[in-house]
């Protein structure tokens, strides 16, 4: 292990640590919120019928009234033993993988890791459940198991992060892009049943959701059965549930909220949050040992740049910018399916990285104090906003310590500064 891979693992695991337990502080802090968006889109449930997002709700909704206890709090629970297992894999999924500066940076980026804290009310929304169980694909698709086990892992799993936040669709491509590179030596007809047999569970549920938009009626059954049983109001995503039923509502809506300006300012937050990960795809090639022959398929796809490949894997998630209006949760999730791919191509050998970008490299070992300041300021003093409309946040790092600090010291900067002694001699003396 070189030594800035051991520098990078200490630091990493601090950065985990550290945004773990603050994300549970978080957690707790708002779960009695009563216009929190996390537990909004927790509470729904199948108590009106079979709806979307409705699976993860419906399971808290019985554990909260099997053991008489308050809804919020199983939710709180849920969410924070979640993000451990999201903390855990995380860290050991990159530890030990960057061996060079651009890699690091491309982990620090603003909207990976640091953006759900950055932005609470996005902390522990339904994609976490989407990264931990693509993690845990990624680990089964290596050597060490059959190449069977991500198959029926898919076919079993896929379905149930479906039945909880039915965008997983527009990631899919990245699960399909790992299965061609498993099985590469395959046949184009095997490689397709693979895929199709693997994914079909998936798709009945996809086409179960839309066909069973929740009615009005039922909507209205599921919102008295959590007032009636925990004196929960259905709001926020629960009450959206109702009222974008289907999805040219859902369209519309984005529509009325897009303007020159917004698609102005996250063309600059995709360009600016990918720009290292997208240097180091445009430097990547794969390398893969296969039968030429039996797949011309892959032989086309690593003949080309890995950027590419990842473009065209990246591209059903654009989608989502025009059907959600959180586009910071949309920047989120489109960065973190394709850093995974890269970490696990590096992890198993998959791809090569050209020497070029050894140029960070040489400016972190002669310019480090200059690179530490850029690096700061690109890794904690920015980050996307929620919403659509919303600005671009700044100092996101720093409003993170203070404002933790402040709730669990009970500081405040700017009343402790405007008493301490030089100021109130100030106003005593010189005003």
């Amino acid at each position: 292990m070189n030594n800035l891979t051991n520098k990078f693992n200490k630091t990493f695991f601090y950065y985990i640590t550290f945004i773990f337990i603050t994300a549970v502080f978080w957690l707790y802090q708002k779960h009695n919120v009563g216009n929190d968006s996390t537990i909004s889109e927790w509470i729904i449930n199948y108590q009106g019928g079979f709806t979307r997002r409705g699976f993860i709700g419906e399971i808290c909704f019985h554990i909260a009234a099997f053991f008489d206890l308050s809804l919020r709090y199983v939710i709180f629970l849920f969410q924070s033993f979640l993000y451990l297992i999201y903390s855990i894999l995380i860290y050991f999924f990159i530890k030990n993988v960057p061996k060079n500066t651009l890699t690091i940076i491309a982990i620090f980026s603003p909207v990976f890791l640091l953006y759900p804290l950055a932005e609470a009310e996005v902390l522990a929304r339904k994609e976490i459940f989407l990264y931990v169980g693509f993690i845990i694909f990624l680990n089964l698709s290596t050597l060490k198991y059959s190449k069977n086990i991500p198959l029926i892992y898919i076919f079993f799993i896929f379905p149930l992060l479906c039945l909880i936040y039915e965008p997983f669709i527009f990631f899919f491509s990245y699960a399909i892009f790992v299965i061609l590179i498993q099985n590469s030596t395959d046949s184009i007809k095997k490689l397709i049943l693979k895929i199709l047999l693997s994914f079909s569970s998936s798709f009945v549920v996809l086409i179960l959701i839309p066909l069973n938009p929740i009615s009005i009626e039922n909507h209205l059954l599921m919102a008295n059965s959590l007032l009636n049983n925990f004196g929960e109001i259905c709001y926020m995503s629960c009450a959206a549930l109702g009222d974008r039923t289907s999805v040219g509502i859902q369209f519309y809506y984005v529509y009325t909220k897009v303007t020159i300006e917004v698609i102005f300012r996250y063309s600059i937050i995709l360009l600016v949050g990918f720009l290292p990960l997208l240097i180091l795809f445009f430097n990547s090639k794969l390398k893969i040992k296969l039968n030429l022959k039996k797949s011309p398929i892959i032989k086309w796809i690593i003949s080309k740049n890995f950027l590419l490949i990842i473009f065209i894997l990246f591209m059903p998630s654009l989608i989502l910018f025009s059907a959600m209006g959180d586009w910071g949760r949309v920047v989120n999730m489109s960065y973190t399916f394709p850093i995974l791919i890269f970490i696990y191509l590096i992890k198993n050998n998959l791809i090569t990285v050209d020497n070029k970008i050894s140029v960070f490299d040489d400016f972190y070992q002669n310019k480090r104090k200059i690179f530490i300041i850029l690096f700061i300021i690109f890794a904690f003093g920015w980050n996307q906003k929620t919403a659509l409309t919303g600005d671009v946040s700044t100092n996101s790092l720093y409003k993170i310590i203070y404002n933790t600090s402040k709730r669990v010291f009970e500081f405040d900067g700017i009343r402790l500064f405007q008493e301490s002694p030089i100021i109130k001699f100030h106003k005593k003396y010189i005003e």
